[in-house]
């Protein structure tokens, strides 16, 4: 009987290194096929987190009766950032100290976020909305739940609408969310109308406030699925304690105070 051990060591051997090389060969099978990028791959990763944080808001839009708009607006002046020429919110931005940082992951924010929590710091904002961890971080379970892009705009948009019942205007309920200082709701406001008529073309005071007063008291139902609700300002019928997203004894510099880095 002829000897063949040394053509099934060899057969074994090439059919380990395909086992081994199968996952790399059908990305570039795919790329091929779509005509794909691994650049332009990257590029739409980055482009869908950034659509958490649309998501989060057209949830929180339906949820509330806050126009969508408005929150969009506010987003995107609390966590937008320049790439290739557009405008982005992100979800994984923290306002330590006056500084914005954008990472790439949640787990890096959380990181950077834990090593500064150990260290002594208190006053940071986080998520999509930028909510102020000192006032805000006791209705939320961890840092995990409160960067949460659905959880984050839920919290913000209950907190705007109770801006816009004292104040009968999104443009003033806007700059309130950010400080009652009027010299930092009034940099706020600007920077928030620029936002809000980029988007729809008409300033805030006319076309957003048209929201009736009965979707306010009785928001349309969201049709999205969701966890039990642990969250003070998600609950209807509750109220903030606090002026502001970040009240006036502490009035640190907005996030956009100048323009975001250019990814």
């Amino acid at each position: 009987m002829p000897d063949n051990s040394g053509i099934v060591r060899a057969l074994v051997s090439v059919i380990s290194v395909l086992d081994r090389g199968l996952a790399g060969a059908l990305v570039c099978a795919g790329i091929l096929l779509t005509g794909a990028t691994p650049a332009r791959a990257a590029a739409a990763n980055k482009a869908d987190l950034s659509a958490l944080c649309d998501a989060a808001t057209n949830h929180a839009a339906r949820a509330t009766g806050v126009p969508v708009s408005v929150l969009q607006a506010i987003s995107l002046t609390e966590t937008g950032r320049r790439r290739g020429g557009t405008t982005r919110p992100w979800p994984w931005t923290v306002n330590m100290e006056g500084k914005g940082h954008w990472f790439p992951t949640r787990d890096a924010a959380l990181a950077f976020i834990d090593e500064r929590h150990s260290a002594g710091a208190r006053s940071f904002d986080l998520g999509c909305f930028q909510l102020n961890y000192r006032w805000h971080g006791g209705a939320f379970a961890s840092f995990t739940d409160m960067f949460n892009p659905q959880a984050n705009a839920l919290y913000a948009a209950r907190f705007l609408r109770t801006l816009y019942d004292e104040f009968g205007d999104w443009t003033r309920a806007a700059g309130a969310y950010h400080s009652r200082t009027p010299e930092l709701a009034r940099r706020y406001k600007a920077r928030f109308s620029q936002y809000f008529t980029a988007l729809t073309g008409a300033k805030p005071t006319t076309e957003a406030a048209r929201v009736s007063e009965g979707a306010l008291r009785n928001p349309a139902p969201d049709g999205g699925g969701s966890g039990p609700n642990r969250y003070p300002l998600l609950q209807a019928g509750q109220s903030a304690g606090l002026g502001s997203i970040v009240p006036r004894r502490a009035p640190g510099p907005s996030l956009f105070a100048a323009s975001a880095p250019q990814g």
